[in-house]
């Protein structure tokens, strides 16, 4: 088991991003405020390096691996975006990357990753297990194996997000997280606790793979099967224990959101703020305004995990039930 980040870690690694990670902007929207009743402040990691926030924890991990360790290379396993963030990372540190990726991972997230220089590797989701292949692929290279989110420099890293958002608006009521294996809601609750201990952070999975909501209700890790799921960036079968003991100790509730309300979601964002969301970003915001009774004049941070999706995917999800 290993040792639990805490604040002082996701300040650390955002001194060592600091000029290499974008700065995302916080956005804003009156429609959206006037619909849910709150003030919303969207942190947009659509517009991170890669198109997701998963750059932060990837080139945060290789950057602390000493010297002599990072030379010999890395290993990931994802479904996309810690692909793409691990290979971009590795290029911009002049290592050597191999991802192991999904055979039915979107094409944008494969060729982006190989575009980035990495080897890629791909497998069954549904009957092969990628740790394993990960965890055997870096033993016969020498290299070292990131996890998307199995990692204490990993979630401190994707913390940096939220440290970002809070020093540009100040305490929140609330802060509503995706959550897939759990290192994003993990990074920005000890952010949040630390910098705005009366905000509420809340955790957000699809209906459909809700491990992480079973694990917090049952007090002890669940563990389903790869879920089916428009969300592909939170198609994980379980939390780890690192991620598991930050989230029940900090969460206070994760719920979850059905895929027809991240389409409807996608399409609002699309209109109305001109930004492009894949469906694991929408999670939040879509469970902000689901939750917006609750949040009535409050101020609610939302995190927007990422954006890539396919421009073909994309075009028919916005026609649908248009």
């Amino acid at each position: 088991m290993q040792d639990a980040p805490g604040f002082s870690d996701v300040v650390a690694a955002s001194v060592r991003l600091q000029g290499h990670v974008h700065r995302t902007p916080v956005l804003t929207s009156r429609y959206l405020n006037a619909l849910s009743g709150a003030n919303l402040f969207f942190k947009a990691e659509n517009f991170q390096r890669v198109g997701a926030f998963k750059f932060r924890g990837a080139l945060n991990a290789i950057l602390s691996l000493p010297e002599e360790v990072r030379r010999r290379g890395v290993v990931a396993y994802s479904s996309g975006n810690h692909a793409q963030g691990v290979a971009c990372a590795a290029q911009l540190a002049g290592i050597p990357a191999i991802i192991v990726m999904p055979e039915d991972a979107p094409a944008m997230k494969l060729a982006a990753t190989r575009g980035y220089g990495a080897d890629v590797v791909t497998y069954d989701r549904y009957k092969e297990d990628r740790q394993a292949i990960g965890a055997a692929l870096a033993a016969e290279r020498g290299a070292t194996l990131l996890p998307p989110f199995d990692h204490p420099d990993i979630i401190a890293g994707q913390g940096t997000a939220a440290l970002e958002l809070f020093e540009e608006t100040g305490p929140l009521d609330a802060l509503f997280v995706p959550v897939g294996g759990g290192g994003l809601a993990s990074g920005c609750a000890l952010v949040a606790h630390a910098v705005s201990p009366g905000c509420t952070v809340i955790g957000v999975e699809p209906a459909a793979g809700d491990d992480a909501r079973q694990s917090l209700a049952a007090g002890h890790i669940v563990q389903i099967d790869v879920p089916k799921t428009l969300a592909d960036g939170a198609q994980t079968t379980a939390l780890s224990p690192l991620t598991f003991g930050i989230l029940r100790r900090l969460l206070r509730e994760i719920v979850t959101v059905e895929d027809a309300a991240l389409v409807t979601t996608m399409r609002t964002l699309a209109e109305r703020m001109k930004i492009v969301v894949e469906p694991t970003g929408c999670l939040g915001v879509a469970a902000a305004l689901a939750a917006a009774p609750e949040w009535q004049g409050k101020r609610v941070g939302v995190i927007i995990s990422g954006g890539n999706v396919d421009m073909t995917r994309f075009s028919k999800l916005m026609q649908q039930d248009a």
